[in-house]
């Protein structure tokens, strides 16, 4: 039986430990399946970021301003987040690829993009083959749907979006297990917000990752897949299916988006 990439089983974050200490996250509990994406909607505040860094191992003693696990459980990987020494934690966040929100605009602005993209490897060996290393940034920059060109530019010759899949090629070039894309349509161009999603799902469906994508509009997020979970101050108001939460909404937050989804996308 394949274990699952991500499990949480009744988990609250939060960023402190003292019980009067309001959670993050609250009793939230889903699954994300090897090769899977799940997409994770709700307002701000409601706690996405805060699971997003959990599960790309930004948690715990040792991360600052880090979240902690004060109830439930984590597994990432087949690892148990909670208690996970540092080591193990370090070995982990090489099998997951993290995007954070406008992650293109925390290119480093004196590397090119090929260099940008290459970052983590020589993060991690700084004697790694750079021939070795080219071919895989350009392998990269052309599943992103970029030109190759674009490896010798610096990033501010780029446009917003081209920065955006420049990041997300970034977290991506240690081949990571689980990507977790928090928001990577953030500040991008309402034209050009369904094509980076695009080429997260195309991307993923060639390398078989399992993905968490957090995102605000669910008629955009449903075109890369039909698992969505909603969170409303910290808590889960829906898992499962997009068109089963959807029809039988328990929440007025999950209300609201059905009544979106029913207006023509990108209409004013």
């Amino acid at each position: 039986m394949t274990v699952p990439a991500v499990v949480a089983d009744d988990l609250s974050l939060a960023y402190s430990r003292r019980p009067a200490t309001r959670p993050a996250v609250d009793g939230v509990s889903l699954t994300i399946p090897r090769g899977g994406i799940l997409a994770l909607l709700g307002e701000a505040g409601a706690g996405k970021s805060t699971f997003a860094r959990a599960l790309s191992g930004q948690i715990g003693r040792g991360v600052r301003g880090a979240p902690v696990i004060t109830g439930g459980s984590l597994t990432v990987l087949g690892h148990e987040v909670r208690g996970m020494s540092r080591r193990t934690r370090d070995e982990l966040t090489l099998r997951v690829g993290y995007l954070p929100q406008d992650a293109g605009s925390e290119l480093v602005p004196w590397f090119t993009v090929g260099e940008n993209i290459a970052e983590p490897i020589y993060s991690r060996d700084r004697r790694f083959d750079r021939l070795e290393a080219g071919e895989l940034v350009a392998a990269l920059v052309d599943e992103v749907r970029l030109p190759l060109s674009v490896m010798e530019k610096f990033p501010h010759e780029l446009s917003r979006g081209q920065r955006q899949r420049v990041a997300l090629a970034k977290s991506l070039i240690l081949e990571p297990q689980l990507l977790v894309a928090d928001d990577p349509t953030m500040g991008v161009d309402v034209l050009v917000r369904g094509p980076i999603l695009d080429v997260v799902a195309d991307v993923q469906r060639e390398r078989g990752f399992s993905v968490l994508v957090i995102g605000h509009d669910l008629r955009e997020l449903r075109a890369i897949t039909d698992r969505v979970a909603v969170l409303q101050d910290g808590a889960l108001v829906g898992l499962g299916q997009v068109d089963s939460v959807l029809a039988r909404p328990l929440h007025p937050y999950v209300r609201e988006l059905a009544a979106l989804t029913r207006r023509p996308l990108h209409s004013a």
